[in-house]
């Protein structure tokens, strides 16, 4: 059985800042994006609720017509009652007759002004309901024109970085199966505890990257030998001698361009 083959410490080292590389160029593409994608997501949304409100307040308004059609039918027959009561009238035997029927002229009379009322009522709501969806209208004709310019901006910036982001992720993904997964785990640990993602740092001018806290030469010397991996005691980054990093970040230039 062939034995497995023993990976050092320092190719484990530059597996990692590989990995950094790879992970922060990504991290680069997305932060390009920034909130686009909510921005999109959020306007999506606001127009598809204007456009609902529209729609409500359209059924509304034709409710309503509905209705003043409804009162119009009502004071049509108000008027045939009232005339047919009329020529009724005209034939009584008695004065109780006379009068019931003239109760029933005044109460059909009554109905007509009530239903005339309603009617303009009716009007003035749905002229109201008009003036709302005027409005909403045009609100909701900046909104798609806000909405439209965010896409084409989304898209162009999606269309010019998806395919590097792809590739980069598979990358990422094969870095990553090439360190044990106690070293994987506490990479990804570091990286989402540390400023920027940041998990791989050099060691620049005497300190660790990114921070001003100065590293004993001992240190130092140790990290430049590559025997074992060290951590910065003030920022809890995995820390690589600027010369393996130079290297590395040659290597990734070339996979990036």
């Amino acid at each position: 059985m062939a034995k497995k083959k023993e990976v050092s410490v320092e190719q484990k080292l530059r597996a990692l800042y590989d990995l950094q590389l790879i992970d922060s160029r990504i991290d680069e593409i997305r932060n390009v994006r920034g909130e686009l994608p909510l921005e999109v997501e959020d306007l999506e949304d606001e127009v598809a609720g204007l456009n609902t409100r529209i729609s409500n307040l359209a059924e509304d308004a034709s409710n309503l017509e509905t209705e003043i059609n409804n009162k119009k039918q009502s004071i049509e027959d108000s008027n045939a009652l009232m005339k047919k009561y009329d020529e009724q009238q005209k034939n009584v035997r008695n004065n109780r007759e006379f009068d019931s029927l003239s109760k029933e002229i005044e109460y059909q009379d009554l109905e007509i002004q009530l239903a005339e009322k309603r009617i303009n009522e009716y009007k003035a709501k749905i002229a109201q309901k008009n003036e709302i969806i005027d409005a909403t209208k045009e609100k909701l004709a900046k909104q798609e024109q806000h909405l439209s310019h965010k896409k084409a901006e989304l898209d162009a910036i999606l269309k010019e970085t998806e395919k590097e982001e792809k590739l980069l992720s598979e990358k990422s993904e094969e870095f990553a199966k090439s360190l044990d997964e106690h070293l994987f785990t506490a990479y990804n640990r570091i990286r989402t505890k540390v400023k920027n993602g940041l998990a791989v740092v050099a060691i620049e001018r005497g300190a660790s990257g990114g921070s001003y806290f100065t590293i004993p030469p001992q240190v130092q010397l140790e990290i430049a030998n590559r025997k074992k991996i060290t951590i910065d005691e003030h920022s809890g980054r995995i820390l690589v001698d600027a010369a393996l990093a130079e290297e590395e970040k040659e290597k990734m230039d070339k996979l990036f361009s």
